[in-house]
């Protein structure tokens, strides 16, 4: 098969024969065809596209006026503020049940989908609604990437989180908690730079060198990372991890805490350390606890998501630590590093040195935060 280069070449050739041959004719000095009529006969060709591309060129001079022309409108591409406002108003309306938008189905329909933008006042086509799905790393009616949560009071508890960040104080912090794991700690697989010839495998069937859970809360004003390990996740765990939070924060007044619907977030011990703490602040005028839960199964709104999908990206894809320790060696030095950073630079930002984090470390209700691919 010829490529592209030696069909432009060829075309090129045929045509400047062409032209020769019709100026020829016109001036009277053809010795084939008396007039420009039997010209375009003998060739087979049309009168008005052949006068179109010889008068095109002959106006220009240049030889790739003589190329046809690809018809139809021309495809705009996006200016990147188009696409991050397309993306966030699909996962925007996503993230909502269908029913507030008067849809009486569970799960979203990329048809009723495009309404629902539509009634929001964002044309998008079905087609661009599926690339921005896509491009986040989910693929439509996953049941297990499931993006829609289905809590009846998911409106009222989103308008809870956004107010109380709206009304923010200096001396008042909000936390985002979760847990991450438990992980084994084994040989993974990813893309990595290797020599020629060298094949790197990892062994279907592997025997973990152990497990580890993570236990962290997230500042969302100061993008600082608390963490530490757990044996398992439990309300003990949360309590420890808030009695360190209340130690390290001495300065605030106020600490609010938001994390998804697990069952250890809910439970009335830690409903009782909490009303326990409180009632000591008003005694001695240290720190109130106040709880800001999100909608369930709406994990995707927990912004420490976003730290660990880039934590996870970062330090355990591709990797084949020699122990548990090392792995948490690994981790710690990540979360120290990146702490470090954001007190020399404060300001909240995603998608930086630290693993590229998925989204901007800042709450939204259009944001993604919890990366499949890096779970």
């Amino acid at each position: 098969m010829k490529s592209d280069r030696t069909i432009e070449r060829s075309y090129l050739r045929q045509w400047r024969l062409l032209v020769a041959e019709y100026e020829a004719v016109k001036s009277g000095n053809s010795t084939t065809f008396t007039k420009v009529r039997d010209f375009y006969a003998h060739h087979g060709t049309c009168s008005q596209t052949f006068r179109k591309y010889y008068n095109r060129y002959l106006a220009s001079g240049l030889t790739s006026d003589l190329l046809p022309r690809r018809r139809g409108p021309k495809h705009r591409v996006k200016s990147e503020t188009e696409v991050i406002a397309a993306r966030d108003a699909v996962f925007k309306v996503l993230h909502s049940p269908p029913s507030d938008f008067g849809f009486n189905r569970s799960t979203w329909k990329r048809d009723e989908l495009q309404q629902a933008l539509r009634i929001s006042g964002v044309l998008l086509s079905k087609r661009d609604i599926h690339s921005v799905i896509r491009a986040a790393g989910y693929r439509w009616l996953k049941a297990k990437q499931v993006l829609t949560s289905k809590d009846p009071e998911y409106r009222n508890k989103l308008d809870n989180v956004k107010s109380i960040l709206r009304d923010l104080r200096g001396d008042e912090g909000f936390f985002s908690v979760d847990e991450f794991g438990p992980v084994a700690v084994l040989k993974r697989g990813g893309r990595s730079l290797v020599a020629p010839g060298v094949n790197v495998t990892v062994p279907q069937w592997q025997k973990s060198k152990g497990t580890l859970i993570i236990t962290a809360a997230l500042e969302l004003s100061t993008n600082q990372v608390t963490h530490f390990y757990s044996e398992k996740k439990n309300t003990a765990e949360i309590i420890k991890l808030l009695d360190e939070l209340l130690a390290c924060n001495l300065r605030l007044s106020r600490l609010y805490l938001s994390w998804d619907s697990a069952s250890w977030h809910m439970s009335k011990q830690l409903a009782r350390r909490i009303a326990s703490n409180n009632v000591m602040a008003e005694v001695t005028g240290s720190a109130r606890v106040e709880t800001a839960p999100l909608p369930a199964g709406a994990q995707f709104l927990n912004v420490i998501e976003a730290v660990f999908s880039g934590m996870a990206r970062a330090i355990l894809h591709n990797s084949d630590y020699p122990s548990v320790e090392g792995a948490k060696r690994a981790i710690d030095r990540y979360f120290a590093e990146r702490n470090l950073y954001f007190r020399e630079h404060p300001k909240r930002a995603g998608n930086k040195i630290w693993g590229g984090e998925r989204e901007t470390a800042a709450f939204s209700e259009s944001s993604n935060h919890k990366d499949p691919r890096y779970r």
